[in-house]
């Protein structure tokens, strides 16, 4: 039977804690967005290691169901950003947004280049030493969500959600 010092010796450095990491973002330079990619890493108050699924294919074969893999597809990844009073990273967004589509005209950019960036995110160690990284290809952004207004919540800083859509990623160590 395993002991607690079996399982404390198999758990290397403690385990990866979830608030130690960091996000860097940039922006297409086709785009003046605005952004200070150092400021912006700061704020930003959650996220996630992106996900990925392999499909299946189902092939049927004298009355069985054979599954064989099929194509890899990529997640929306999210980010919660502190908003603070000058709006730096919401209005970036905004910008990145209306270069996509714009707001009056309904025109923006075509080519993907123009439009797409790449963004990291690093799992750190205690010490700020990088144990994963994913660099996200060609990301833009989705959705930012509303900001929520209300006299009751005084002692609360605003936050809002971008969601990304990334054609695929390069994690560290594969």
């Amino acid at each position: 039977m395993a002991s607690i010092d079996d399982f404390k010796s198999n758990l290397i450095g403690g385990g990866a804690r979830a608030n130690q990491y960091r996000v860097i973002m940039s922006t297409p330079p086709a785009i003046a967005t605005g952004l200070d990619i150092n400021r912006a890493s700061f704020l930003v108050k959650a996220t996630s290691l992106p996900g990925q699924t392999i499909s299946e294919i189902e092939v049927q074969f004298r009355g069985r169901q054979l599954y064989l893999a099929g194509d890899r597809t990529f997640e929306t990844w999210t980010t919660t950003i502190i908003n603070d009073t000058d709006f730096m990273v919401r209005n970036a967004m905004e910008r990145w947004m209306n270069g996509i589509n714009d707001l009056d005209e309904n025109t923006g950019l075509a080519n993907v280049a123009d439009y797409t960036a790449q963004l990291t995110v690093e799992q750190l160690d205690r010490d700020d030493n990088i144990l994963k990284s994913y660099v996200l290809k060609n990301c833009w952004p989705t959705a930012v969500t509303p900001i929520e207004l209300s006299y009751d919540t005084v002692s609360d800083i605003e936050t809002f959600d971008v969601t990304w859509r990334y054609t695929s990623f390069t994690p560290s160590a594969v």
